[in-house]
């Protein structure tokens, strides 16, 4: 049976952006990497084809995700520069880390997932890509 479009039944795209917010979250807190893979399946198969709305979440959601994996090899970078992983840094490294990197990421990501479930476009402060023209738009930081 042929995957259904849902571009019938939802024209603004809601439902596409909600299942990106969400496959997002997902991969930060749930299943790393194999939600990462299906969001990239994701947009691989309907950005192109996406209404502004769900294309803006598409868009948003990939290259937050793809910074997200960048500060994770960068921290482990960092804790290999300062001694490996046996060390007292390693800890200070990796707090600072989950408190500051990790869970900004998470609650901008739950910000876009409120931002889909009311239908509007959200940027990611600093790793957002620009909005598609007839996204709308809410407020905006």
């Amino acid at each position: 049976m042929p995957v259904s479009d849902d571009s019938d039944t939802d024209p603004t795209g809601m439902m596409l952006a909600v299942t990106a917010e969400s496959l997002y979250l997902a991969n930060l807190l749930l299943a790393p990497g194999l939600a990462f893979l299906a969001l990239a399946l994701l947009y691989a198969r309907r950005h192109a084809s996406a209404p502004p709305l769900a294309a803006a979440h598409l868009s948003q959601t990939l290259s937050a995700s793809l910074w997200a994996g960048l500060l994770l090899v960068v921290v482990n970078l960092l804790i290999l520069t300062l001694g490996g992983y046996h060390t007292t840094h390693t800890w200070i490294v990796l707090i600072l880390y989950f408190t500051l990197a990790h869970s900004t990421l998470v609650v901008c990501g739950a910000i876009g997932l409120a931002r889909a479930l009311a239908g509007q476009c959200w940027r990611y402060p600093l790793v957002g890509r620009p909005l598609p023209d007839g996204c709308p738009r809410g407020m905006q930081p």
